[in-house]
């Protein structure tokens, strides 16, 4: 029981930690995992969305904290009860995801790493298991460290994940772990490679045959059958190649300008997702970095998932030297973590993409 203990200890303890620190990096992203699963289609909390970003920073920092606290052995019965309680809601979660294929992706790793829902519901059952290990072997748990020791260090990974939490907010994530980093071409992160992987799926054909039903399962190919025809049924079995960038779209009158606008030699994107939730102060800023771009020689759009009559508002009240174009909210939550943001490219590449609160670093060559 000793070893198994120490075990769980140390294995729970450091996946704790860096699950927190990589959602750390990024909590406006898993603000909005919590968001899907707060949504009327989930589990109907909606009251809960305006929550969502606070409630994203408590449970990433606990999740570091709880870690710490783990690993040096401080106040062990709370630490092990504050895990067996997040890890079996956190069960609960995966499995409803899972079995009733509400959110493909639980968000535990951000997006440095990618699990399917039941992935996702298998690692936390094995959580579960070690945490139980350790609420019944708690006696096991030791430190070689006082127990002011511990609470300093446990005071210090609180101060230390809520000034990088503050760095974040007011920036960007430190580390970009989506398609949209910085030195991407997002015309080639579209793009299928001609060997990549087809998907496969089997047909399950429905015919009468001699006034019974009868089903033929197949790759793809009509069967040859003396029967009446009723229906078909597909399930895809192997999922294909998915480029890293897709459901990407720049739409202005119903049109796709996507290809002509990434093709630009000089390109400024200011991205809003949402110009109801933006800070509408940020578009005086923005007016003069892009009144200097357009001077410089680029090309200036927006793009929002915002109402034509709304982007006209916005452009006459801050004068803005550029039309909006219409694109997929949940692409552009994935550009950038910023509402608004701007991005600087150079034929489809990104050369620069910085928080509204960063916009005075932004060259033009």
């Amino acid at each position: 029981m000793k070893y198994l203990v120490g075990f769980s200890r140390i294995f729970v303890g450091i996946l704790f930690i860096i699950s927190g620190l990589i959602k750390l990096n990024d909590p406006v992203g898993f603000s909005f995992k919590l968001e899907e699963y707060f949504s009327p289609g989930v589990l109907d909390l909606p009251f809960l969305m305006p929550y969502a970003l606070a409630i994203s920073l408590f449970v990433v920092i606990l999740e570091v904290v709880l870690g710490v606290m783990l690993l040096v052995g401080f106040k062990v019965k709370f630490t092990v009860w504050s895990l067996l309680l997040m890890i079996v809601f956190f069960t609960f979660l995966t499995f409803y995801s899972a079995y009733f294929n509400k959110v493909t992706d639980c968000g535990c790793f951000g997006d440095a790493v990618k699990l399917t829902p039941w992935e996702s519901f298998t690692k936390d059952v094995i959580l579960l298991v070690l945490i139980v290990i350790l609420f019944f072997g708690t006696k096991h748990i030791k430190s070689i460290f006082g127990e002011k020791v511990q609470a300093i260090v446990t005071l210090m990974t609180v101060v230390v994940c809520g000034l990088f939490a503050n760095y974040v907010l007011n920036h960007l994530p430190a580390i970009d772990f989506r398609p949209y980093k910085i030195g991407v071409n997002i015309e080639e992160g579209m793009s299928v490679p001609e060997d990549a992987p087809k998907a496969v799926y089997d047909y399950a054909w429905r015919f009468k045959v001699n006034g019974e039903e009868k089903i033929i399962v197949t790759n793809g190919g009509y069967p040859t059958v003396d029967g009446e025809f009723i229906d078909v049924e597909t399930t895809e079995i192997q999922k294909g190649y998915e480029p890293p960038i897709h459901d990407f779209t720049i739409e202005k009158d119903g049109e796709d300008r996507a290809s002509s606008l990434l093709s630009e030699d000089k390109l400024v994107m200011v991205i809003a997702y949402d110009l109801a939730k933006s800070n509408l102060n940020a578009f005086l800023g923005i007016k003069k970095v892009t009144d200097l771009a357009r001077d410089k020689g680029y090309k200036v759009i927006g793009m929002s998932a915002s109402n034509e009559q709304y982007t006209k508002m916005i452009i006459d009240e801050y004068q803005l030297g550029f039309d909006f174009y219409f694109t997929d909210e949940t692409a552009l939550k994935t550009i950038v973590r910023s509402n608004p943001a701007v991005l600087v490219l150079e034929k489809g590449t990104i050369i620069q993409k910085v928080h509204y609160k960063d916009i005075e670093e932004l060259n033009f060559n």
